[in-house]
């Protein structure tokens, strides 16, 4: 039967490289280790471990474990820490995913609030994945999942958090910034910067540029909202945000907001969740309260 001390042992080997490191990283003597491996190795009839040199390299079946480890590991992480704030008298740990990187200024404020109204319950916030938010929501990584993307899968459920409008961001002193907005044709003209995601979830391109089979001249990716914005007000670019955002963002400053289209660029922010734990007490909590705090925020700018 493979154990948990299985588990940590291929992952600390895989992330270490070295018998020597993986021995120091799980406390252990490189003699103790070494046995642990053979031993494990005769229990499940299969070479897990090859030598490179100094190195240990994994096997095909050592691959096929290591991928086990990582699913299951930070689950069994997750349970340890709940069963210990159950065991503290807190009611658990809320793990929120986040796939919207224009959110954490909004998010900010909502956990503040739900922290204040529910003390028992701890948050972890993430926002990188080993796969996709969505496998890791279902994969038991994290309990909720914030994204402006509605990708259903048996297992998920999805509720809208608020509506929003995208808005082309852009230098005072740009010549663009004279219209009332802006079309397809002519932000295919500009250098467009974006947070680092996939260009197939980015809605500029999906709702905007690509219908019409047009790109931007030129695509930069940037990670920092802040740096994002200095580079637009120096005219390195242009970006998209939510209104609310970006007004927030612009007052006082060089910069200015255009309309996407003649109608605009409505979309939705949604929060997903497991299908079992939709009626859980504190997520319908943190529902409630991020409603609210997004009509405080996303509308109090419209």
């Amino acid at each position: 039967m493979i154990e948990h001390s299985h588990l940590r042992i291929i992952a600390a080997l895989h992330k270490n490289g070295t018998l020597t490191a993986a021995a120091n990283t799980l406390c252990l003597s490189q003699s103790a280790l070494s046995h642990q491996i053979r031993s494990l190795e005769k229990k499940l009839g299969v070479a897990l471990w090859e030598r490179d040199g100094r190195y240990l390299r994994l096997t095909h079946a050592g691959q096929l474990l290591l991928q086990v480890a990582e699913q299951v590991l930070p689950v069994l992480a997750q349970a340890e820490q709940s069963l210990k704030a159950y065991g503290e008298g807190r009611q658990g740990i809320l793990r929120i995913g986040v796939e919207c990187y224009p959110c954490y200024e909004w998010l900010t404020g909502v956990t503040g609030e739900f922290m204040r109204q529910m003390p028992d319950v701890d948050i972890d916030i993430v926002s990188k994945f080993q796969f996709s938010g969505l496998e890791g929501l279902l994969n038991h990584h994290i309990d909720i999942l914030i994204t402006p993307d509605l990708i259903k899968q048996q297992g998920s459920y999805y509720e809208v958090l608020a509506d929003y409008e995208l808005v082309l961001v852009l230098a005072e002193a740009h010549p663009l910034a004279q219209l009332q907005h802006i079309s397809p044709e002519q932000l295919a003209g500009e250098t467009l910067l974006t947070f680092p995601v996939p260009i197939q979830r980015l809605d500029i391109f999906n709702h905007f540029l690509s219908p019409l089979h047009l790109k931007p001249a030129r695509h930069k990716v940037v990670e920092s909202l802040d740096l994002m914005l200095q580079m637009t007000e120096l005219q390195r670019g242009v970006c998209v945000l939510p209104r609310w955002l970006a007004e927030i963002r612009c007052k006082g400053g060089k910069l200015s907001t255009l309309q996407l289209g003649d109608s605009g660029m409505q979309r939705k922010l949604y929060i997903a969740m497991r299908e079992s734990d939709r009626d859980v007490a504190y997520i319908r909590r943190f529902i409630e309260v991020g409603r609210a705090t997004a009509r405080q925020s996303f509308q109090a700018n419209d």
